[in-house]
Formats: C-alpha cells, structure tokens, sequence
C-alpha cells in the first residue's frame, strides 16, 4: 500500500532533524558525509565528517565516525595579546548498540587530538520502552578523560576530568504530537581554563593603562541543565517544534536557550526548515572586564564566554530525499544543507582593540555563519 503524504512527511521529520529515540528499534544501516564551516569574530573552522552504521545482526549496530576541525583564529582574544594561528583537530569515534526486546544498551568511545590537546571520552547509555512504544526512558553517563598542553612550553601538561549523567523521557502524547524531556548534570575537575588567556588589569606604567596576565580559574565545575522539547505535526504536512532549555553552574552562570521551528515537506521529496533561536546568559562570578590590580582575587577571568551576552540564531535547512526500487543496493539517499546566521552581543565584555580611553571601549558584538551540507545514503 502506497504511504500516505502525512506518514511520508513523519518520516522526513524524524529523519532530517535529530530526535529522543521513541521506540527501542536499532538505527538503520546509512553513510553520512557532511562539510562544515564557521566564519565569525575572525574565527573559521571547517573540515569534513564520516559517520557509518551498520547492522551485524538482529540485536547489534555499530558505528564509526570521523570528524575534522581545521581552525584560523584571528579572534579579538588572538589579536589582544598575541598573533594569528592556525590549528587541526581529528577525532575519531566508536560506538555498538544491542538491542534487547525492548531496551537498547550503548556503549561508546571518542578520542581527539590537537597539538596541544587531547581528548578520550568512553560512554554507556540504556534505553527502555513502554506502554506500547509510546514512551521511552534513556538514561546515559560518559566519562572523559583530557590532557591540556601549551605550545611552546614542553613542561606544561594538566589533566580535566568530566563526568556526564543525562535522563529524559520521551513520549508520543498523541498522534500528532511528541514531547521530549531531558535532565543533564555535569562535573569537572582539573585545569579549566585555557593556558593561553589572559585577563587584563589597570597598570599606569603601561602604554594602554593596562596589562595582561595569564587567567585562573577554579578547579572544579559543577553544572545543570534541564531541557524541554516538542513538535506537533500539522494536517498540512508540516510540523512546529520548540525548545526550552535552562542552565546553571557553580561558577554563578545562568542561561536560558528558547527555540521555535517549522517544518514543511514539498512535493513528496523536500523538506524545508526554518527556526529561530535565542540565547542569553549572566557572567561567571569571577569574570571583569578589567580588574583593578594584578592577582586582586583568588579567581580571576576576561574570556567572553564567561561574560554576560546574548545571541540570536536564524537558520534554514533544505533536504531532498530519494528513493530507490528494492532491487538496489542502496535504499535511499538525501542530500542536505543548512544555514545559521548568528549574532552575538557582549553587555560587558569590551573591544581592546579600540585604543581611546581603557575600560570605556564600545561592548564587542560580532556575526557568524554556519553551513553544513552532507549526503546520507541508507543501504
């Protein structure tokens, strides 16, 4: 019996924009290969990523990925106090599902390395169903294990652990309608800060009226976050989705993150989205602009990200699906690509680069562009 228009379009939904499991059903055999790019602030990052999964049985999945970050950063904090770099970063990733009735276990391992970083992260997940596949509960918890370096300094070598725990529920409330609940906490510990940041403090005998010195951050993070997501699918095969997400951490930062979205499928193949996303966030208690002296507190940050500031993301994605006759090797096939447009604006993080009067610069703003186009083929 020939699909439904409406029950086409679900499965482009589900397809094109990632979603809590709400079933226990193994990921189906596909290649991903996508390119990614940012361009902002005097940062880009681009490079390519491989992603594979395949079924080797009725219970198992595996899957394997590989991703790359080619980075030329050229950012305010670069162009402050020191010169142009440009840097790689590779990183592979392993992971194997079984299926068990009704409930998935997940075991995965990622590693990354940089000239002067390295990554591991080793991750168990499970995953339950109930109530007839209406809902499903997911439980997760990822260990990672970094090594933070300083180019130029062969002696300098710390350690940051991080411990992840995530929960969420997942539950078809309807026919047309899906929600998505999710709790995450985070710990770290060890070296926190990046070596090459500096904060900056009133000097007199400086030229500007200001030095820099290296930050210093606290040893240990613990943060929270609590996220709740939905979609309903409208008769005229399109589909309105949200998000709302709230963090806090024991550095004082709050955030919140509000998401609203449309999706909407044209003449059988395509699939077209549209959302706009808004974020916001208080400093760090340990974040100034500028600080009165050298060493004036215990902990003492100038990074932007730490900073007060709020962002606006306005993005597009397209999506044509294809599918073939059961005699082919490959069932389907899609091509993809979207855009974000993102701006940046800083209550009280100040552009040094002016020169005119320290510590009265104009706040730093900034736009950026992400795309990403890939090509999933399922087989």
């Amino acid at each position: 019996m020939a699909v439904t228009k409406f029950n086409r379009f679900c499965t482009l939904v589900f397809a094109f924009i990632s979603f809590s499991t709400l079933a226990a059903v193994l990921p189906e055999d596909r290649v991903d290969a996508m390119y990614h790019s940012y361009d902002g602030g005097g940062m880009s990052i681009d490079g390519p990523s491989i992603l594979i999964r395949k079924k080797v049985s009725n219970a198992v999945s595996v899957s394997a990925n590989y991703y790359v970050d080619s980075v030329s950063s050229a950012s305010i904090d670069v162009l402050a106090t020191a010169s142009p770099y440009k840097e790689k970063r590779d990183e592979q990733s392993l992971g194997v599902d079984y299926l068990n009735e009704k409930t998935i276990f997940s075991l995965g391992y990622s590693q990354s390395q940089e000239n002067d970083y390295d990554a591991k992260s080793y991750k168990l997940a499970v995953s339950q169903s109930f109530f007839g596949d209406l809902s499903t509960l997911s439980l997760s918890y990822a260990q990672g294990d970094d090594v933070v370096k300083q180019n130029g300094n062969e002696l300098f070598e710390e350690e940051v652990k991080r411990s992840n725990y995530t929960v969420s529920w997942s539950q078809i409330a309807t026919k047309n309608w899906t929600v998505d609940f999710n709790l995450e906490a985070i710990t770290e510990q060890g070296y926190l800060n990046n070596p090459y940041r500096s904060y900056r403090y009133r000097d007199d005998s400086a030229a500007l009226g200001y030095s820099y010195a290296t930050e210093i951050y606290p040893e240990t993070r613990t943060s929270n976050a609590v996220a709740l997501r939905s979609r309903y699918f409208l008769p005229v095969n399109g589909a309105l989705y949200g998000e709302i997400r709230f963090f806090s951490d024991t550095w004082g930062i709050s955030a919140s993150n509000y998401k609203l979205g449309y999706s909407q499928a044209l003449y059988d193949n395509w699939l077209i989205d549209f959302h706009v996303r808004h974020y916001a966030q208080t400093k760090a208690d340990f974040y100034q602009d500028m600080f009165e002296r050298k060493d004036q507190f215990n902990f003492m940050a100038r990074d932007k990200e730490m900073s007060t500031f709020n962002d606006l993301t306005i993005g597009l994605k397209a999506r044509y699906l294809h599918t073939f006759d059961r005699s082919s090797l490959i069932k389907s096939a899609s091509v993809n690509i979207a855009w974000d447009h993102m701006r940046f604006d800083y209550d009280d993080f100040r552009n040094v680069l002016q020169t005119e009067n320290p510590g009265e610069e104009g706040f730093y703003s900034y736009s950026a562009n992400v795309v990403r186009a890939f090509v999933s083929l399922w087989y």
